[in-house]
């Protein structure tokens, strides 16, 4: 196990885990059993969604530290041994013939993304992202992009370019310049109602991954249901932890 801080809010656990990681597609999710070496953290699990799929057997976790699970979490240290139930849920589509994706993702919410970056890389399809952050030194642009050589936009609160009216001209200029094949979203309710607004508009195909609090992560419990428009307009509960976290952009509905 690796462990190490990144910036000032976030850090990353990765573990070896070659049969696991062989089977986990971008933007599933594994349900982390929160205790540091001594024992010591919250009786549920947390779900993490997966933030590298390595090629040598590693899976990565970037975490937001903020609560007693997030901290014990972040106090494991190489040698201890980490508690996980995965991968599960729906990953992320990536269809023959698209040579071009856009991504929109803000805070942890890129976490969710960054597996995607590089399997479209992997696939020869170019990878033009917006990331959203309170300040640079919160935007984890080099955790995001791995190696795929994703074309990054920056988006930030203290300068005031992370408001929904900035964000929409720049993603329309880079839909008038750089049609993607379809667009990708997690980490923030605002960028999602804008993506599915403008997605609508130039007829984009789309997902989004939800986040939603958990608590068994398998399907049993429903605590996780989100309400999801179905294909004849109907809607209906479903559940995060399986019929998601990836949803279809236009099927989901805000939060």
């Amino acid at each position: 196990m690796e462990s190490a801080a990144v910036g000032r809010r976030y850090h990353r656990l990765e573990v070896a885990a070659p049969d696991l990681a062989a089977r986990t597609r971008p933007g599933q999710f594994y349900h982390l059993l929160c205790r540091d070496a001594a024992g010591n953290g919250p009786f549920l699990r947390r779900p993490m969604s997966v933030w590298r799929i390595g090629a040598e057997g590693r899976l990565g976790f970037l975490l937001h530290v903020k609560g007693l699970g997030t901290s014990a979490l972040a106090r494991l240290r190489a040698g201890d041994q980490l508690s996980l139930v995965g991968p599960l849920g729906q990953g992320f589509t990536l269809r023959p013939g698209w040579r071009r994706i856009l991504i929109l993702a803000r805070g942890v919410g890129l976490a969710t993304l960054a597996p995607l970056t590089e399997a479209a890389a992997a696939r020869g399809i170019a990878v033009q992202a917006v990331l959203s952050a309170r300040a640079p030194e919160d935007l984890m642009a080099a955790e995001f992009a791995g190696g795929s050589g994703a074309i990054i936009d920056a988006v930030y609160d203290t300068d005031g370019t992370s408001e929904p009216p900035a964000v929409e001209a720049l993603l329309r200029r880079r839909f008038a310049t750089a049609r993607p094949d379809a667009v990708f979203t997690c980490g923030s309710n605002r960028l999602f109602q804008l993506l599915q607004r403008l997605a609508a508009e130039y007829d984009i195909p789309g997902e989004v991954a939800l986040e939603q609090q958990m608590g068994c992560g398998l399907g049993m419990c429903f605590c996780c249901v989100r309400p999801i428009r179905l294909a004849d307009g109907s809607v209906a509960q479903q559940r995060v932890c399986t019929e998601g976290p990836v949803f279809d952009l236009q099927q989901a509905l805000a939060w």
